[in-house]
């Protein structure tokens, strides 16, 4: 069975968990792709009730919950922030995202239990379940050469304000490909086979047509590009062409 058709299954198991036994059921963190999957799904199958969450705002990775029409408790995502810092910042070395992803692989935990990772000022804030957030904390002690220290945090404690550069510039129409190009600086025959093949993801739903037209505040993931949100068309060119304002996350 194909990966995507076990996440269906699981998808359809834990809602029908959550009516039978009155209770919300949880999924692990969920790439763009896999709640992509989860929309269709939803969608399919009107009787599956399912909503997401990441720890905040904007979070990309997500868990998802499916509730039952009146539950009987009070609930809340399993979802714990830990916040990284090093031990002595003037000792410390730069760290990337990349650095913290493999430290936690080193210590074998698995991707899906993980959320986002998000760099604030000099301290990282790592989202994850949080049956494993006091291992994290007590058994991740160094990245790379840098010794670090992790403390428990609320979720209202996090206050996040991605870093983002804003571009301005003329396109032919607000396509898909179009705005992509203005926003990665590469030309739209390029952008063109990573969109059909299933890399390019608006609003956290799988876009596959170059010629989907953008809406203001759509946010647009694209696989080892990035991400940025299409402000809108703020006039013409002389020629008829559209300007338009992106704010670009870096």
């Amino acid at each position: 069975m194909e990966k995507d058709e076990l996440l269906i299954k699981r998808i359809r198991e834990l809602s029908e968990l959550a009516e039978r036994r009155d209770i919300v059921t949880f999924t692990d963190f969920l790439n763009l792709n896999e709640q992509n999957i989860l929309h269709q799904t939803t969608q399919k199958f009107s009787w599956i009730k399912g909503e997401t969450f990441g720890g905040y705002e904007g979070a990309e990775r997500q868990i998802a919950a499916f509730v039952p029409d009146a539950p009987a408790y009070e609930w809340t995502y399993p979802i714990m922030c830990i916040r990284i810092e090093p031990v002595n910042a003037r000792f410390a070395e730069p760290l990337s995202h990349r650095d913290i992803l493999g430290a936690l692989m080193n210590l074998g935990i698995d991707r899906a239990k993980t959320g986002d990772i998000a760099l604030c000022g000099e301290e990282w804030y790592l989202f994850c379940h949080s049956a494993l957030a006091s291992m994290i904390c007590d058994e991740l002690t160094r990245i790379r050469h840098t010794s670090v220290k992790c403390t428990i945090c609320t979720l209202t404690e996090f206050s996040y304000t991605p870093k983002t550069e804003e571009i301005r510039g003329s396109v032919a129409s607000v396509r898909l490909d179009s705005v992509m190009a203005l926003a990665f600086h590469a030309s739209r025959n390029s952008l063109l086979s990573l969109i059909e093949d299933g890399k390019v993801f608006v609003n956290g739903k799988l876009i596959t047509t170059n010629a989907y037209a953008l809406r203001e505040e759509d946010i647009v993931s694209a696989r080892g590009l990035g991400r940025f949100r299409y402000k809108g068309a703020v006039g013409q060119t002389k020629k008829g062409r559209c300007m338009v304002v992106i704010e670009k996350y870096v």
